[in-house]
């Protein structure tokens, strides 16, 4: 590890892998574990009919301004609405008819408010992991607040689902968000970082936790942040284009993001489709769920 002129320890690692990044040798000789990501978040960002001081302003059509204090911004509410009434079946519809699997990022109060939905994603063989109680930013949170937040969302996983989470995001994390998701224990994995193209072992707390990076460029969140996708198409060749430079590459992992709200609406959907078809094209992708790259992982790596 990097150190300070002090010979403090300094804590991040801008060496990773290197030039010489491990063979992870991903079942059936393919060269790239692709794992698309649908975030689960309806209901679950701020408004008032949960708590909050006012109406979400972040990742949908209309992004930024100033939240609505002390009453609810139905307009807001309805595109959250859209996410689970219409765009999270589209999604799952996609990926039914080319027999795909995925994991859900699942925020536990959106999954409390739509259990057909929950039940859906594991009867249809997708994995659920948690996303966090609430959809907001922990870094603003007390640790006493996030801890229970972490214990009800495995809770209502557990309980919506049928079966117990192995994977963890919270995406607005806190400085102690990894070393309290450890403290609860069970995961397999936690995605709370970007910062490679394969997986890798940190130490937390006396131990080590696997972290299975996410991404946030290969992502249709870009469709509400700016700079972002100005067309689906824009959207649909830049996944397409980053997949085949992997595979050109060999033995790397991707991750694609999705929102029931953004990518469920049919325009984007439509670019989903498109480039579903060329992954179902290409013969050395394995596409999978992140529970499977990190079993897969632990095995051909366990951690020291």
């Amino acid at each position: 590890m990097s150190k300070l002129a002090t010979d403090s320890p300094y804590p991040r690692d801008f060496i990773g892998y290197g030039p010489t990044p491990p063979d992870p040798a991903w079942p059936n000789g393919a060269k790239v574990a692709l794992s698309f990501v649908l975030n689960y978040e309806e209901g679950g960002e701020n408004t008032v009919l949960n708590g909050d001081a006012g109406s979400e302003i972040y990742l949908h059509e209309v992004p930024g301004g100033t939240p609505r204090l002390g009453a609810r911004n139905e307009t807001v509410e309805s595109q959250f609405g859209y996410g689970a009434r219409a765009g999270a079946w589209r999604v799952l519809r996609l990926f039914e008819e080319r027999g795909l699997p995925l994991t859900v990022y699942g925020v536990g109060r959106a999954l409390e408010l739509n259990p057909p939905i929950a039940r859906a994603f594991i009867e249809k063989g997708h994995e659920v992991a948690c996303h966090g109680w609430r959809w907001i930013d922990y870094a603003e949170v007390d640790e006493a607040t996030e801890r229970e937040h972490i214990a009800k969302t495995i809770a209502a996983v557990t309980e919506l689902c049928g079966v117990r989470p192995v994977g963890w995001y919270t995406g607005r994390i806190s400085a102690r968000t990894r070393a309290l998701v450890q403290e609860a224990g069970g995961f397999l994995y936690d995605s709370d970082s970007y910062e490679d193209d394969l997986p890798f072992y940190v130490p937390v707390g006396g131990g080590t936790q696997l972290v299975i990076p996410y991404t946030l460029d290969a992502n249709d969140m870009k469709f509400g942040v700016a700079p972002g996708f100005a067309s689906s198409d824009a959207f649909a060749a830049y996944l397409r284009d980053g997949l085949d430079l992997l595979r050109g590459e060999g033995g790397r992992m991707m991750s694609v993001g999705l929102h029931a709200r953004m990518v469920g609406r049919p325009g984007r959907a439509a670019a989903l489709a498109r480039f579903l078809d060329h992954v179902v094209a290409c013969q050395d992708v394995w596409v999978c769920r992140r529970m499977d790259i990190a079993r897969h992982w632990r095995e051909r790596f366990p951690p020291e």
